[in-house]
């Protein structure tokens, strides 16, 4: 359970920063308000998941979920370059993330 609260702050991180991307430097209002409610959620989530995953994962995986997701929607929505090597280090980063998942002592949850 906890760590699916974990996965969904990490899924409110990015629509968090990609309504800032959105909001213009703030200037656009709805997506600046959105970026706030995201915000404040992503880190409550963050927040209750931490109470049952260790501190340091917990903030691992969810800036992990947050800089993942971050970059695939810059390279699907925004043209951000997917060159050979940041497709293969956003990879990398998939992958010390499932190793911070199996090596916790809290994976059973």
């Amino acid at each position: 359970m906890y760590w699916f609260i974990l996965i969904l702050a990490g899924v409110c991180e990015c629509a968090f920063t990609t309504c800032l991307k959105l909001s213009e430097g703030l200037t656009k209002v709805w997506w600046a308000v959105a970026f706030l409610v995201l915000s404040a959620v992503s880190f409550g989530l963050l927040t209750i998941a931490a109470q049952r995953i260790s501190l340091g994962t917990a903030y691992a995986v969810w800036t992990g979920i947050g800089a993942f997701g971050t970059a695939v929607i810059g390279i699907i929505w925004f043209k951000d370059p997917a060159t050979f090597w940041r497709v293969f280090f956003l990879c990398g980063m998939i992958g010390c993330m499932i190793g911070l998942k199996l090596a916790s002592p809290d994976a059973a949850e």
